[in-house]
């Protein structure tokens, strides 16, 4: 983990009356590694590779813990399994392929501006909001169909 993210989770943790623990710097550690979402076994998995003596049920109370203070967002996608990832990095929407479960970031102005301007329009300011597209890569071979 980078000394920048190490200190700015730290004082997150101060700002939020929270302890930053040895196992919960761990677990914080891999979130913000995880070019993916991981769900708590997952997660479990990877922070035993670094911290072999973590529990199964460290890394749920820690979640739940880091969730309710806002330093991670849960998202539960179509397979029902909770998967976490840090908060406070740019908004980002989500493809989640279908066939593999895997999740995909993206950004995109044009999205973003069209629901700014459809809440608009019917008298509302988004305040919030998740975007997820579930996709299947095309098939090709018969002209994207």
């Amino acid at each position: 983990m980078t000394v920048n993210l190490e200190k700015k989770l730290a004082e997150l943790c101060k700002e939020k009356g929270m302890r930053l623990t040895g196992q919960r710097r761990v677990i914080l550690q891999v979130l913000s590694d995880s070019a993916d979402h991981p769900d708590a076994e997952e997660l479990h998995r990877r922070v035993s590779k670094i911290a072999p003596g973590i529990s199964i049920a460290t890394v749920y109370r820690t979640v739940s813990t880091l969730e309710s203070c806002g330093l991670i967002e849960r998202h539960s996608f179509a397979d029902g399994r909770a998967r976490y990832e840090t908060s406070g990095s740019e908004h980002h929407d989500h493809f989640i392929n279908v066939e593999t479960d895997e999740v995909i970031e993206f950004r995109c102005d044009e999205i973003e501006q069209l629901q700014d301007r459809i809440a608009r329009e019917h008298g509302f300011e988004i305040v919030g909001h998740r975007l997820e597209i579930y996709v299947r890569p095309r098939d090709d071979k018969n002209g994207g169909k």
